[in-house]
């Protein structure tokens, strides 16, 4: 499963982790304005908004997983498992598959009204890679610098959500994790006065009271509370460094372990790699779980007029400074 965040201090900061229990071998890609994205079913981009974000490239092709067009709009792909529907072709319609979704729409747009646009038209199509890459069953958060949407493909058709709390996780479905925000409003970084009963006396005796009842467990549904109260709290300078910091330790804060989430035959579902890209300055920045030191690309440093992937390979290699060695 996965957890996505948007946010901002002087600048727009758009990113994830990826939770699940394989690799996929992903590459930080660049994808230059004049590479030729060619699609199944509907016209190709020979010229298109460049993107930078993290992507399993097969056959010369970029998969993203979560990518940031030169404009600043974002979009990432995280798993929706039994709500995920994808539709047979609609000749009255855009044609698109999900691993074509997010080059098509950030290749296309600048802003989330032009993709509100597009999305007003497109059906999103039962068309795999190919026979060993099946079509995963996901929703999209969308974002750029002012507001962000949900994108979820159900049995009952396209929904668009607006994202006033600019996080999502898994399922369920996104109007449910919205509402359920509500059984949360006494949670507090400060503590309430007692409400319990008046005539105890009833001690604060530690610091962070205010946050009992805040969920711990990996559920989707308890990291998306997690992040959501975590990311409104908090509080971070508006330096680059102080803000990318802070991006990354709201992404820990419902980050997964090896060895808490078991999904059989051995294997663990685990945090493979957090990300943050600054939205305005185009610069990718990641951690593995590897490796915690960050590791950064800037789009703008390379030739986006190229007509080739550019793709830098993860540095999954812890990297400890020694101040005595």
């Amino acid at each position: 499963m996965c957890t996505s965040i948007v946010y901002a201090t002087k600048d727009h900061y758009f990113g994830r982790n990826l939770d699940l229990e394989l690799s996929y071998g992903q590459v930080v890609t660049i994808t230059p304005r004049n590479y030729p994205f060619k699609f199944r079913r509907t016209d190709p981009l020979p010229s298109h908004y460049a993107l930078i974000g993290m992507a399993a490239v097969v056959d010369n092709y970029p998969l993203y997983f979560e990518a940031t067009n030169e404009k600043g709009l974002s979009m990432a792909g995280l798993n929706f498992p039994e709500n995920a529907h994808y539709f047979e072709e609609d000749s009255g319609k855009t044609n698109i598959s999900p691993f074509e979704f997010i080059p098509w729409l950030l290749g296309k747009c600048a802003t989330i009204d032009e993709a509100k646009k597009l999305l007003a038209e497109i059906n999103l199509v039962n068309i795999n890679f190919s026979e060993e890459l099946p079509l995963s069953p996901l929703h999209w958060m969308l974002a750029d610098q002012n507001e962000a949407l949900v994108i979820e493909s159900t049995i009952d058709g396209l929904k668009i959500y607006n994202n006033p709390v600019g996080v999502l996780t898994n399922n369920p479905p996104f109007d449910y994790q919205l509402f359920n925000l509500n059984n949360y409003r006494h949670v507090s970084p400060t503590v309430s006065s007692n409400h319990f009963a008046k005539n105890l006396e009833l001690d604060v005796y530690s610091r962070g009271m205010g946050g009992l009842g805040l969920p711990g467990d990996l559920s989707s549904a308890s990291r998306f509370v997690k992040a959501a109260f975590t990311k409104w709290q908090s509080v971070s300078g508006d330096s680059e460094m102080e803000s990318v910091n802070q991006f990354f330790h709201i992404l820990t804060s419902v980050e997964q372990q090896k060895g808490l989430c078991d999904v059989g035959n051995g294997k663990f579902e685990y945090t493979i790699y957090s990300s943050c890209c600054n939205m305005d300055k185009g610069i990718y920045y990641y951690t593995t779980y590897n490796n915690h030191q960050i590791t950064a690309v800037e789009m703008h440093k390379e030739n986006l007029e190229g007509t080739e992937l550019i793709t830098y390979p993860v540095v999954d290699q812890e990297q400890i400074h020694y101040l005595n060695k």
